[in-house]
């Protein structure tokens, strides 16, 4: 398929990237440099480079942009710190919007720090996650509701990344996500995506985007097994699309489950991010005005260019259309 003139339309397309809106730090260390602290005697590691990118829903919108979007933007809390002020010179140069971020000094940026040992490029050492472990105060939680309610409906595509492992902390509160809830109810036609780590079955109205260990997860938490009907019905009646790796994606609408043709790759180097990737091609398509499979296909066509890089991977239109000219079968 020629995808040339879909990827034309991208850029009549905005996205408001809204939730957990992340610090991804890699550290490159030197273990020959680890010789042992004079004060304490414990082994230093040795960071000789550092790497920093959006991570979370900023992956989502870096991704966004990379593909050609119109206009991104990114709604989400962080803290009034260093990590916030990478965070933010980061989404800036790649071209993502982020005056919709609330800023706090109550906070702290959430940043996924990843060591990596520069002899075998190997993520050896434990991560080390600067997290948010009390809810967002009052004060902060208005402020957002108050951001998106003055800004959604300038957008074409909401996508929602509700990436906290707990309830407490994460940007998408229950309070949040009420408010979603009655946008979405308000404005039907709006595409509203929700990827959710460990909450999707309470999303509403929403084209829910969960991986196979999430929706399995959500569904035993509704009725004890895999129900992919019953966890769709949950949320409404927008598609449930459950990507499931290199098994590919399940498609759950008003035609029953079905399985939906995806790219597959033999050998990833790196699948970390590779949903955020699907999920932003899957988005513009979807916000082209094309039908839901189509953009399925696309998005499995960019995550498969996204798990061959290391790190938190990310892929342009011409990736993707050089990609498309061996890879894409889609009549």
């Amino acid at each position: 398929m020629n995808w040339a003139p879909i990827i034309d339309r991208f850029r009549y397309c905005r996205v408001l990237v809204v939730g957990d809106i992340c610090l991804d730090r890699w550290c490159l260390y030197d273990p020959s440099a680890g010789e042992p602290s004079r004060e304490t005697g414990i082994a230093r590691v040795g960071v000789i480079d550092t790497t920093v990118t959006p991570g979370a829903g900023g992956t989502v919108a870096s991704n966004l942009a990379a593909l050609g979007a119109g206009h991104v933007s990114v709604l989400g809390a962080i803290g009034q710190d260093g990590f916030g002020f990478e965070l933010k010179d980061g989404l800036a140069k790649r071209e993502i919007d982020h005056h919709l971020l609330v800023i706090s000094k109550c906070i702290q940026t959430f940043t996924y720090t990843k060591v990596i040992n520069h002899k075998n490029n190997n993520e050896d050492r434990p991560r080390l996650d600067f997290i948010n472990s009390s809810p967002l105060s009052e004060e902060i939680e208005n402020q957002l509701i108050e951001n998106f309610r003055s800004s959604y409906e300038d957008f074409d595509v909401v996508m929602v990344a509700d990436q906290a492992e707990t309830d407490q902390g994460g940007v998408i509160t229950d309070s949040f996500r009420e408010v979603l809830t009655d946008a979405a109810n308000s404005n039907p036609e709006k595409i509203m995506i929700a990827d959710s780590r460990n909450r999707i079955e309470r999303f509403r109205n929403v084209i829910a985007k969960p991986n196979i260990v999430e929706a399995t997860n959500a569904s035993a938490r509704l009725c004890g097994t895999l129900d992919l009907p019953r966890l769709r019905d949950t949320i409404g009646t927008k598609p449930l699309v459950v990507t499931r790796g290199p098994e590919g994606v399940l498609l759950a609408d008003d035609n029953g489950v079905r399985e939906i043709p995806t790219v597959s790759v033999d050998e990833p180097v790196d699948i970390c991010g590779a949903g955020d990737s699907f999920a932003a091609g899957m988005a513009l398509v979807l916000g082209s005005g094309i039908e839901i499979e189509t953009a399925i296909y696309f998005g499995s066509l960019v995550s498969s260019i996204t798990i061959m890089k290391k790190g938190t991977g990310v892929a342009d239109s011409k990736e993707v259309l050089a990609k498309s000219g061996v890879t894409a079968n889609w009549n």
